[in-house]
């Protein structure tokens, strides 16, 4: 794993897979993303980035120094020395874990594999995945025995999109290996190119690792969720009390209420251990009871935006509503997940007139959950188009908002994110949710 002759594979070049494939290329290993969309892969080989945080001149100048190229063809892997799984891992309808691409993914590649070659998993999963699922799929296609021929490892990505001090090579690295020799030879590959290195005692306790950083999130918004609704009962805003608890140098860390869940790890990821807990006979029930609250949240801000509508004489009915951000989180144009769908469905099934407003987020991309949204684009920013809804719903709170033309342009505003807080004058009426 000398950095010097390795060459690796990235399978899945979404928000995990391409930063990482970057990360290596820059400190000069050469890098195969491979993935199944096409339209990913003729981006990377013209140099065009395809994610709003991630530069295309850093993927151009990879490229143009030959340390990373994409391929549909999954025969370069035996090409490489170590492989890096980086795909989705979704419920389903049921709510019940979907490692189909996990397991597709593996199917793909084991045949390709050569004696002495590394497979790290990096998709969120449920304990038990890499060194039952994964395995069992990579022994049958290539005839090897995991441990001895090839060496199998998973390490929990934590990828922080659009965060500007998050960095890959500088976010310390958990890592499980199958064997003790797995486990070294996954440490010599990410501590190449990463500063800190986490070895853990098995591929189990790194799964389990993941999944209690977004569990413990899971259910902090879902305590501060529910604050805020019985906050706001008393006439207490939960904003205020939250800034003034996290003066508190001990003891607390704050977390802030929202609209809902969004993005690919918090809404997901603690129900897969919920799935596999009850292969041990054991309930969830903090996972579970979190899960509740969180996902009744788009509820209780449709019954707030009713009731602001109420106050000026509207019914939900027939208003023209314009939703403030369809990302999941602040200044990215990642929009899985996001607790803003969820909102523009009910919102909808009430009957009101329904647009959205992203600078992120020009265009609704095709999805398995919302394809009925498909294609419907942004409005434009500016005091004629906003001017001319009943009520703007902030459910995204992007820095790129004027939120003082908000305020002077919108009739109403249904705040909750507290984007408004800091606006010192407001034409608008100002409801917090």
């Amino acid at each position: 794993m000398d950095s010097k002759n390795l060459r690796i594979a990235v399978v899945g070049l979404g928000y995990v897979g391409l930063p990482l494939s970057l990360e290596f290329a820059r400190k000069g290993v050469p890098v195969t993303g491979l993935d199944v969309d096409p339209a990913k892969v003729d981006a990377i080989n013209s140099g065009r980035s395809y994610i709003k945080h991630i530069n295309s001149a850093d993927i151009a100048t990879e490229f143009n120094s030959r340390r990373f190229k994409a391929s549909t063809d999954f025969s370069e892997v035996k090409e490489v020395e170590a492989v890096i799984i980086c795909v989705p891992t979704p419920l389903n309808k049921n709510r019940e874990p979907d490692i189909s691409y996990i397991l597709k993914t593996g199917e793909a590649i084991a045949p390709h594999l050569k004696l002495g070659s590394l497979v790290v998993l990096e998709s969120t999963t449920y304990p038990g995945t890499t060194d039952e699922n994964l395995l069992e799929v990579l022994e049958k296609g290539s005839g090897l025995k995991a441990g001895q021929d090839f060496h199998l490892a998973y390490s929990p990505e934590r990828e922080d999109p659009g965060n500007p001090q998050s960095k890959v090579g500088e976010i310390p690295k958990v890592i499980g290996g199958l064997t003790p020799e797995c486990l070294k030879k996954a440490c010599a590959l990410y501590g190449s190119v990463l500063k800190t290195i986490v070895p853990v005692s098995s591929c189990r306790t790194a799964e389990a690792t993941k999944l209690l950083e977004n569990i413990f999130r899971s259910v902090n918004i879902a305590l501060v969720n529910e604050l805020k609704v019985v906050y706001s009962a008393m006439g207490i805003d939960v904003w205020e009390v939250i800034n003034a608890a996290k003066t508190k140098p001990f003891g607390y860390m704050p977390f802030y209420p929202g609209p809902g869940l969004g993005g690919h790890c918090i809404p997901i990821d603690p129900f897969y251990l919920t799935w596999k807990a009850r292969e041990y006979g054991k309930n969830t029930r903090f996972i579970e009871l979190a899960g509740e609250i969180n996902t009744s949240m788009p509820e209780y801000v449709v019954n707030r935006v009713a009731e602001a509508l109420n106050e000026n004489g509207k019914a939900v009915r027939g208003s023209k509503i314009l939703i403030l951000g369809l990302s999941y989180k602040p200044n990215v144009d990642d929009d899985r997940e996001s607790p803003s769908y969820h909102l523009l469905d009910l919102l909808k099934h009430r009957g009101a007139e329904l647009d959205y407003y992203d600078p992120h987020v020009p265009i609704i991309r095709p999805t398995r959950e919302h394809s009925h949204w498909a294609d419907k684009q942004s409005v434009c920013w500016n005091q004629e188009t906003i001017s001319k809804y009943d009520m703007v719903l902030i459910s995204t709170a992007h820095a790129a908002v004027n939120y003082d033309e908000l305020a002077e342009w919108a009739k109403c505003i249904v705040d909750t994110r507290n984007a408004m807080a800091n606006v010192k004058d407001a034409s608008a009426a100002i409801w917090k949710a």
